[in-house]
């Protein structure tokens, strides 16, 4: 060993050095705008010009929105005001419009007196959407729940026309979710029969009795199907309802009617417009549209030639022709297949072309899901001995409804955007017809810009919430990385 070597004395750190704070380029707001916006010379171009378009748009419309009123009884009365504060030639959005008619923008020509029905009716969709839209989660649906109950009772507040019957029923749904919220769907099932006779009103027996047609189907599906099959047992379960609703619920809600009168103030279809109309469409149409879209995809890619051939037929045929056809159709030729003085609500018509419609494509949604499944998961099923019926409902459809989540709720929102063609047959859109309406009147001739952008930003919101769920959905349906 050398002398050097022997006096070599050994060094070991027993403290670490301080964290050393990274490059200021590497950290912070700079890391991200060169990441993002400066990585590169065809970014920072990008970055420059979209820059240079965003000045000049704001350039153009943020005087007219900084010289907006809000309190004027006209369009001159408007322009009046612009001009004092902000001299000759200065423009300005006219948002008093909006202001003196927002009822009729949500409403229609709802009466006014009943405007609480259609906030209760939103409020107790919602309410009974809760235990759906967060089945995974008790608090976040007993939050959602309680927070919409709150905002329904604010706005029936709001609007001064709270009544016994709304304290009473929103309070109960929201006793039943903190004592007994798996309950709570069970109300969820009802609630088409409740909406409808809070939108329509009428005799309260009318809903009642066509929900008797469901039970009559589910009682003879529960009796026919293990004696003679599920063919059998599904034609019973569709037949019989039918023949109930055609022959029987008429006669029996009017003598339960004559028996126990309990009824509303009736609301024609006529009186719907604006949001009002737009939702029930909507709603119903998402509703139907999405298991009749099931049983379309399951009978395309049935074995069987004729169930096949028929489902084919009916998604390309209604896949081929544009929704203004099928609305003018339900509008106008409709009614010439009906037995004479058979009275078809105009509503009803559009809410039937526009399930069917979105059907189809949901249908096409769906068999890609299906398409998407390895073989595996069917020989899995066939494995365990299960018949079609579990196999789907246990573990083909679940696999297939998550991959389609983002179709479907495209789905969803295009058939929500859709509605506002219903102004091709007669009915008030918010877009088109309310927007027309309010125009017409001597007051408010000339506006053009507000009407549009407040209509716009209502449905922004309520697609751009569709969305997210959606989202949020997928999140919590991800099982591949856990």
């Amino acid at each position: 060993m050398s002398e050097l070597h022997a006096q070599t004395v050994p060094f070991v750190r027993d403290t670490m050095l301080p964290p050393a704070a990274p490059p200021a380029m590497q950290a912070g707001a700079i890391k991200w705008l060169r990441e993002n916006l400066f990585a590169g010379p065809f970014n920072t171009a990008l970055t420059l010009a979209g820059l240079f378009l965003i000045y000049l748009v704001v350039q153009q419309f943020l005087p007219w929105f900084l010289h907006s009123v809000w309190n004027a009884k006209s369009l001159g009365e408007c322009r009046a005001i612009i001009e004092e504060r902000w001299g000759a030639g200065a423009d300005g959005a006219c948002w008093a419009v909006i202001r003196e008619r927002w009822p009729q923008f949500l409403y229609g020509f709802y009466p006014a007196e009943l405007y609480w029905r259609p906030v209760l009716a939103l409020g107790l969709l919602l309410i009974c959407l809760g235990p759906v839209l967060f089945m995974q989660s008790r608090r976040a649906a007993t939050i959602f729940i309680c927070a919409v109950a709150a905002l329904t009772l604010a706005a029936l507040l709001a609007l001064g026309q709270h009544n016994i019957l709304a304290l009473a029923v929103l309070a109960a749904l929201v006793a039943v979710q903190f004592l007994a919220p798996d309950r709570l769907l069970y109300v969820s099932l009802l609630y088409p029969a409740m909406g409808f006779w809070l939108l329509w009103g009428g005799s309260v027996w009318l809903p009642i009795v066509a929900i008797l047609g469901f039970v009559a189907g589910w009682g003879a599906l529960r009796l026919i199907q293990p004696a003679a099959g599920s063919i059998i047992g599904l034609a019973a379960a569709v037949l019989l309802p039918v023949l109930w609703w055609l022959f029987a619920a008429g006669p029996v809600a009017e003598a339960l009617q004559q028996a126990l009168p309990v009824a509303i103030d009736v609301v024609r279809s006529e009186r719907f417009g604006g949001f009002v109309l737009a939702l029930t469409i909507g709603v119903t149409g998402i509703a139907f549209s999405l298991p009749m879209g099931i049983v379309l995809a399951l009978g395309r890619r049935s074995d069987m030639f004729l169930v096949k051939t028929l489902c084919v037929g009916f998604i390309e045929f209604i896949r081929g022709v544009p929704l203004i056809t099928l609305l003018f159709v339900a509008s106008l030729l409709l009614n010439y297949f009906l037995p004479p003085g058979t009275n078809f609500d105009i509503i009803l018509r559009v809410i039937i072309m526009v399930t069917i419609f979105s059907a189809a494509y949901i249908a096409e949604v769906i068999r890609g899901g299906l398409a998407a499944l390895p073989r595996g998961q069917y020989e899995a099923a066939d494995a365990l001995g299960l018949d079609y019926w579990k196999a789907q409902r246990l573990i083909i459809m679940p696999q297939a409804l998550k991959i389609s989540i983002p179709g479907i709720v495209s789905s969803f929102i295009g058939l929500f955007k859709d509605t506002t063609l219903v102004i091709f047959v007669g009915l008030l859109d918010p877009l088109k017809g309310i927007t027309d309406a309010v125009r017409a009147s001597i007051e408010w001739k000339g506006t053009y810009w507000e009407p549009y952008i407040f209509v716009g930003l209502i449905f922004w919101i309520i697609c751009f919430s569709m969305s997210r769920y959606s989202m949020y959905l997928e999140r919590l349906l991800k099982r591949e990385h856990r």
